[in-house]
């Protein structure tokens, strides 16, 4: 058995980076929305995208490739398009032009909202939240599905269309507006089985074979009666009889109890990860006495990293792995959506660290050599793994990834280093003394539109086409026109706007030590939203000041209190491709001394409010409860580490933006900030209830200024908004500000937001008065 299965060995893929190698999909896309771009060249240049990554797959050498994994936005918002799930708003628009309608889901008009958006699991990627109620109708529509398919197998490839399974479809939806929120969105499930039963006969008849289901919430912890849906939902898609073959898959950890439930399923095959803390399902497999008669996917390359794999370690794995399963296929853990597309494109970065990364081409092909020595004896790829155990070697033994100085400074914290000098009540009466703020203050989250006229300069000065003194001129022309904005729109609490800031990660990663920029490291975060995480090779410290000389500069130009802005270090290590060489707490502490630096520069300059941001503190915590004290215990120290430093007077902001805030309310109250805006526009100020629910003691600014759609709000909706805010927060601890940045909208909307935001407050405060 070990050597048939061994013989059959092939290498697959569950899903490829989306946009083309030089982001051709963002570009079509914002042309179309602004009219410049048809919908027949938008999907021509879609269609050429989709072409491109099948055809670099099968010459990769990869078997199986994947189809339906390609988006305009988001494969879950794909997913309820695919099962009719459309909000009663968005239905005229959908029915009039489908692709409009979509984008409408996704960005809202000026009239209807979008849907809301939060993180895809524990990574930076975002998804549309499917909105259900006990009165939704699902009606299949496969058409991109199979058209897909039918576009990859014109090509003469064998193809497995991939869908968002029914379970985690439905686990990651939530009630829609009006319904209860204690609906629970599962029990819609024996009304969606059917029409995912009719998506895969639609796909059978076009030609599928193998057809993968991704389960990822499973990997949560499930209830009993999730569990015991699974195993229904299961039991009834295998028992189809109009069906291709079903493989199920995983990934992001470890199943848990939910592996023996689709071990036991009536389905063909199941796809693992097998790396990070998802190494556990090995053992798990093990005692369950594997996968008889079914077909193993098992993810041993990393897909959500860019270290290059440990090729010997891997094959061992998949040695193990043989005897458990009839087939055994090698596979990255997850979708390569989450890591940049090709490595070799890096002309800038130190050919030693080069040669320890692996983006999503070079993953692939880790994929196929290690399918080629399952399938073909180690002997055929003895080149390759030399080459692999030379490199591994070379970043284990670099003197870039270890700094005795930090190492040691890193060592010496003590827990008085992560507190304040006094506790909150002292500190907020000192700095309402210190700042004479209004009721309901104003302020933003930090940036400003990024201008056309700015980004040609930043393009200009890396081209050599002009010199520092001029680029810097106009970043300062910016700030002035920022700063006179707020003052005129009536803003309390202003910002320098960030024109100097490329992303607000990577900014502050190119001026510390132990990290490195890429030039073409696009990831998809959402829609057309595409950062580059930067790359953490070593240990981290701060060379000299990184964000003082220009929050000074916009101190001089105005009487009232500016904000410096910083980063917060487990967004800086979560938005980044960390190493995975020592525990991520310990880099987490160098980060945070790093910007201890900082934060103490920016108070003795004069500034008296100090934001760390850190909306990455959700989307960072593990999947799994146990996991989850450890995590937050390093990632609380770590911020506290960063801005405890400061004198009372001096008011330490943070904020948080799409993610269930509800998990990690308790960990927002350890963090010790003196005020956190959050994200609450488009969930109806769900965080405000979380946060009285709690009891939450500090400020809180809970966002009323959805910034993520170009839509307006008008001012009456705002004060709505911040009247349900007042029904959860006291007003003398309510804040008035957008949910986010605003470097992703153009200044005529930004703009009338604003003013519509200030009015809001006004209006707000009159009524408080009056009461």
């Amino acid at each position: 058995m070990t050597s048939k299965s061994a013989a059959a060995a092939r290498a697959t893929v569950y899903g490829y980076p989306r946009q083309g190698q030089d982001r051709e999909l963002k570009r079509a896309i914002e042309g179309h929305w602004k009219g410049r771009v048809d919908t027949a060249a938008l999907r021509a240049t879609a269609a050429g995208l989709r072409r491109a990554n099948w055809l670099q797959l099968a010459d990769a050498g990869v078997h199986e490739v994947p189809t339906g994994d390609f988006s305009y936005y988001d494969h879950v918002l794909d997913t309820t398009v695919m099962v009719g799930a459309i909000p009663e708003r968005h239905r005229a628009a959908v029915a009039a032009d489908p692709l409009a309608g979509y984008f409408a889901m996704a960005r809202g008009t000026q009239d209807v909202a979008p849907l809301e958006m939060t993180k895809w699991f524990d990574t930076n990627y975002h998804y549309l939240v499917p909105e259900l109620g006990p009165d939704t109708v699902f009606a299949a529509d496969s058409s991109k599905q199979v058209a897909e398919f039918r576009e990859a197998a014109a090509l003469g490839l064998t193809a497995r269309p991939v869908l968002v399974g029914p379970v985690t479809y439905l686990l990651l939806a939530k009630p829609a507006p009006g319904v209860p929120a204690g609906f629970d969105p599962l029990t819609l499930l024996d009304r969606l089985l059917p029409v995912y039963a009719q998506v895969l006969a639609e796909l059978r008849a076009a030609g599928a074979g193998w057809v993968q289901l991704d389960e990822p919430a499973l990997v949560q912890d499930r209830t009993p009666a999730e569990l015991g849906a699974t195993a229904r939902a299961y039991r009834d898609l295998g028992a189809l009889t109009d069906r291709p073959q079903l493989l199920v898959a995983s990934y992001f950890d470890r199943l848990g109890d939910a592996l023996p439930v689709l071990a036991g399923a009536p389905v063909e095959g199941l796809a693992l990860d097998f790396t990070g803390p998802a190494a556990a399902n090995l053992d798990a497999l093990a005692a369950a006495g594997g996968l008889p008669g079914k077909r193993l996917v098992a993810g041993v390359v990393d897909g959500r990293n860019v270290w290059i794999n440990d090729l010997q370690k891997s094959l061992a794995t998949l040695g193990t792995l043989l005897g458990l399963a009839d087939r055994v296929d090698v596979a990255a853990s997850c979708s390569l959506l989450h890591v940049p597309l090709d490595a070799t494109a890096e002309k800038d970065v130190d050919p030693q660290i080069l040669r320890w990364l692996a983006f999503a081409r070079q993953k692939t092909a880790e994929v196929v050599t290690l399918a080629e020595g399952l399938a073909r004896g180690t002997g055929t790829i003895a080149g390759e793994l030399a080459a692999n155990r030379a490199d591994l070697a070379s970043r284990a033994g670099s003197p870039i990834t270890r700094d005795p100085a930090v190492r040691s400074r890193a060592e010496a914290v003590t827990d008085a280093d992560t507190r304040r000098s006094q506790p909150y009540a002292e500190r907020a009466a000192a700095q309402r003394a210190h700042l004479g703020l209004p009721l309901l203050p104003t302020t933003t989250v930090g940036s400003f539109p990024q201008t056309a006229e700015l980004r040609t300069a930043r393009a200009d000065l890396r081209a050599g086409r002009i010199g520092t003194a001029g680029y810097e001129e106009r970043v300062r022309a910016e700030i002035r026109e920022v700063v006179s904005f707020q003052e005129k729109a009536g803003i309390d609490v202003l910002v320098h706007g960030e024109p100097e800031r490329n992303d607000m990660v990577q900014y502050f990663a190119e001026q510390l030590t132990g990290y490195l920029a890429t030039r073409h490291g696009w990831v998809q975060s959402y829609g057309t939203r595409y950062v580059r995480p930067p790359v953490l090779a070593g240990d981290v410290s701060r060379p000299g000041p990184m964000t003082v000389r220009w929050t000074s500069y916009a101190r001089s130009l105005s009487e009232r209190p500016v904000k410096g802005m910083l980063t917060g270090p487990v967004t800086m290590l979560a938005w980044s491709f960390v190493r995975d060489d020592q525990p991520l707490g310990d880099t987490a502490r160098q980060v945070a001394l790093a910007l201890r630096d900082e934060v103490l520069d920016l108070e003795a300059a004069g500034t008296p409010v100090i934001q760390v941001d850190e909306p990455a503190l959700r989307e960072t915590l593990p999947l799994r409860a146990a996991d989850r004290p450890a995590y937050l215990a390093w990632a609380t120290e770590a911020f506290r580490l960063s801005t405890s430093g400061v004198r009372p007077q001096t008011q330490i902001h943070t904020h948080m933006c799409y993610a269930e805030f509800g998990d990690v309310v308790r960990a927002i109250d350890d963090l010790d900030a003196d005020v956190i805006s959050l994200e609450a526009a488009r969930s109806h100020m769900q965080v405000a209830r979380e946060l009285a629910a709690h009891a939450y003691p500090r400020e809180a600014g809970p966002g009323v200024y959805d910034i993520h759609s170009p839509r307006v709000p008008s001012a009456e909706e705002a004060a709505d908004l911040l009247r349900t805010g007042l029904r959860a927060i006291p007003a003398e601890r309510l804040w008035v500000n957008p949910d986010c940045g605003l470097k992703t909208r153009g200044w005529p909307e930004t703009r009338a937001s604003l003013e519509n935001l200030v009015a809001a407050a006004r209006t707000v405060r009159a009524e408080l008065a009056g009461a």
